[in-house]
């Protein structure tokens, strides 16, 4: 699997983000999470950030791939279990590659929900 996103959406399903070796040395995470916007850089720092963000081994629910000129945009919904609880999270990763790394990723994240979120949002949806 040479394909940096590729290997870079199995290490978010297989929790292993902080070893997957798909960011260049000068990357730029640009996150945009519940009312709060940061920036981290460089791949070591990166790594370990996601690595947090994706900590417990999941599944992707959703997963749609859309090729842009120098990447990909990939949305998802990834579940995952933890501490015994399920969670869910929705994400948009704009994501650029040069030379067969990532050297951008745009992310936007809608929150992580644990069962009590996901039974109210699922009660919302049938109203």
């Amino acid at each position: 699997m040479n394909n940096p996103i590729d290997r870079f959406t199995q290490a978010i399903e297989t929790a292993t983000v902080g070893g997957a070796g798909v960011f260049a040395p000068d990357a730029v995470l640009d996150a945009t999470v519940p009312h709060w916007r940061f920036a981290v850089t460089g791949a070591t720092n990166i790594e370990a950030e996601l690595a947090r963000w994706f900590a417990d081994p999941g599944r992707f629910e959703e997963i749609r791939r859309t090729p842009l000129p120098n990447g990909e945009l990939v949305e998802f919904v990834l579940t995952w279990e933890e501490d015994g609880e399920p969670h869910m999270c929705h994400q948009a990763h704009h994501i650029e590659v040069s030379d067969g790394l990532i050297t951008r990723d745009s992310a936007w994240c809608g929150g992580r929900w644990g069962a009590a979120l996901q039974a109210e949002m699922a009660e919302a949806a049938r109203s």
